[in-house]
């Protein structure tokens, strides 16, 4: 079957609502009730999503050299080697014993990425925050606002009460998963598996310009050392920090390199701007790598670099190239409000953030 051409990119290519300013406000008032509930029970301020770690590791991102034009775009465009700091995470704004089993989220951000930056990026890096499913749960920032306003209204510590509706939620997802129906919905609310997130595969979910082209990404891990955990589960029924300890224990031995990958939108029926619970389907736009991310053995939960990374740091699908710019309704809501709860933890933790040089 042959494959379209890739749709060049346009600013015409994204549709802007009317009320989007109006859903915007909406948001960042529902993440001040998530933050400003989680900074008084805890006595510091979290990121109003993916408030958990559960890793922070440095690796090397290689740019490979004799990419076809279409694929050389962007930061991709010039071979080279870059510092990365990945983060791993899950997806709620409240620090939760494991057992509440949620998406894993990571976020890369890659240093010394050169050229024209977009509006307010800070720095000289790029951010790519991703999660392990293709798909988002809302088709909108209006729809997704809907869904935050129950979040928190549900943000407190009745840690016992969320463990009890994670088991549960587990079970049906189980169910829907063994008839061919995965539910994006029920895995954000407490159903995911609870997963190795060194064996996920995570995808960014959003479109994003690639240069003169448009693209989601991808990173899959290809290492042994990263497979063998894939369809790992991890027995957080004990341990409130399973995860992180379960990671912790594996990275000292773990030699891990994933799969950097380009995703070219090529036909904008099958594979829409704006609403991003629909998968673009890889026989339709195949994934294609661009870079390789390699970790070698470490500490990865150390002091110093929860300090410098969980700490000092923020992600944002904003800060990078112009040549990245982000696509779509959701992308578009997420520049104020990413911005927005990373100057309530600053404000409220009295800890400026720093985009990283070296």
């Amino acid at each position: 079957m042959s494959i379209s051409p890739p749709i060049h990119f346009s600013s015409d290519l994204e549709t802007i609502n009317d009320d989007e300013q109006e859903t915007i406000a909406g948001l960042n008032q529902q993440f001040d009730v998530i933050m400003q509930k989680t900074a008084e029970d805890y006595g510091h301020a979290v990121r109003s999503v993916h408030a958990k770690s559960h890793g922070i590791i440095e690796a090397e991102m290689t740019i490979a050299d004799g990419l076809p034009p279409e694929l050389a775009q962007g930061m991709f465009a010039t071979p080279g080697v870059h510092k990365v700091f990945l983060r791993l995470s899950t997806n709620a704004g409240d620090i939760l014993p494991d057992a509440v089993s949620l998406p894993r989220g990571l976020a890369m951000k890659v240093l010394d990425a050169e050229g024209p930056r977009l509006p307010d990026a800070e720095g000289s890096t790029q951010d790519f925050i991703m999660v392990n499913g293709p798909v988002f749960q809302a088709p909108n920032a209006k729809k997704f606002l809907s869904g935050l306003k129950l979040l928190a209204k549900t943000t407190n510590r009745m840690e016992g009460t969320k463990t009890v509706m994670s088991s549960v939620l587990q079970t049906v997802n189980k169910g829907l998963e063994a008839v061919g129906v995965a539910s994006p919905t029920i895995q954000s609310l407490g159903g995911a598996p609870n997963s190795d997130p060194l064996g996920e595969t995570y995808f960014s979910v959003t479109p994003f310009r690639y240069g003169d082209y448009v693209a989601k990404f991808k990173l899959k891990p290809i290492s042994p050392d990263l497979t063998k955990r894939t369809d790992t589960l991890i027995d957080a029924s004990v341990q409130e920090n399973a995860i992180r300890e379960t990671v912790q224990a594996e990275m000292q031995e773990t030699h891990g390199v994933w799969e950097f990958q380009v995703q070219l939108c090529r036909n904008l029926e099958q594979q829409p701007i704006e609403d991003p619970t629909v998968e673009w389907k890889e026989e339709d736009a195949p994934f294609v790598t661009v870079a390789t991310v390699t970790a070698m053995p470490q500490d990865s939960w150390s002091d110093a670099n929860v300090q410098k990374v969980d700490e000092e740091m923020r992600f944002s699908v904003w800060t990078g190239l112009e040549a990245h710019q982000p696509l779509g309704n959701i992308n578009r809501a997420r520049k104020d409000t990413y911005r927005h709860s990373a100057e309530f933890r600053a404000r409220f933790n009295g800890c400026p953030f720093h985009e990283p040089s070296r």
